[in-house]
């Protein structure tokens, strides 16, 4: 089967497009939701020229829907009618257990006549996450909520070490809830590492981030 792979750069799509190439199925485009004014990837942050370069590596095209706030779903509809016209059957989404992202996902998929899978779907967060590094995926964390982790996480590898400390804080090791985001800069869908500058930290009040650019 064809599919677009809503990419968020983060773990969790990662290991959800691994998934999809491992059982044979074929992805057409990845499709990351831009942020017009920032020229990063909402979310995640990303900049434009590292969503470029990963998705060099990774050897799949990269469709951007670029947009604000108030035409999110609009342009997210159009970039899937986008991968459509290159032969997508389906969109794939890397959430695990939040019902009304599934719902979303779901009546975006089916306004533009994709069906949408999610293969990481009710499976226990940490087997999760377990799987994102036994697999060989590396992780960055990009951004941490406050009220869950402060800033000595960020630009830090995920590992198992870190993980432990992810628990050890209260936290949800998975981040599936906000707690963190990833960037994924090399591993199995990977053709080669894609190399990255940490650089400096950024208060958002409610959140802290790392400037993660492309070296």
């Amino acid at each position: 089967m064809k599919f677009v792979m809503s990419y968020s750069c983060g773990k969790d799509s990662a290991l959800a497009l691994h998934r999809m190439i491992q059982a044979g199925h074929q992805p057409v485009a990845l499709l990351t939701t831009v942020n017009i004014d920032q020229g990063r990837s909402w979310f995640h942050g990303v900049p434009d020229d590292l969503l470029a370069a990963i998705a060099d590596s990774i050897g799949v095209p990269v469709i951007t829907a670029r947009c604000k706030p108030d035409d999110y779903t609009a342009a997210l509809e159009t970039a899937l009618t986008q991968a459509k016209e290159l032969g997508a059957e389906a969109a794939v989404f890397g959430d695990i257990d939040i019902e009304d992202h599934k719902s979303w996902n779901t009546e975006r998929c089916a306004a533009v006549g994709l069906d949408c899978l999610l293969p990481l779907w009710q499976e226990p967060r940490e087997a999760l996450t377990r799987e994102v590094l036994d697999a060989g995926f590396v992780a960055l964390i990009k951004i941490v909520q406050v009220a869950a982790l402060d800033e000595t996480f960020l630009g830090q590898t995920l590992s198992p070490a870190l993980c432990a400390r992810i628990a050890a804080a209260g936290a949800d090791i998975c981040g599936e809830n906000g707690e963190y985001h990833t960037i994924v800069v090399d591993g199995p869908i990977f053709r080669w590492p894609v190399a990255v500058n940490i650089g400096a930290l950024l208060d958002f009040g409610s959140h802290k981030a790392v400037d993660i650019t492309l070296a």
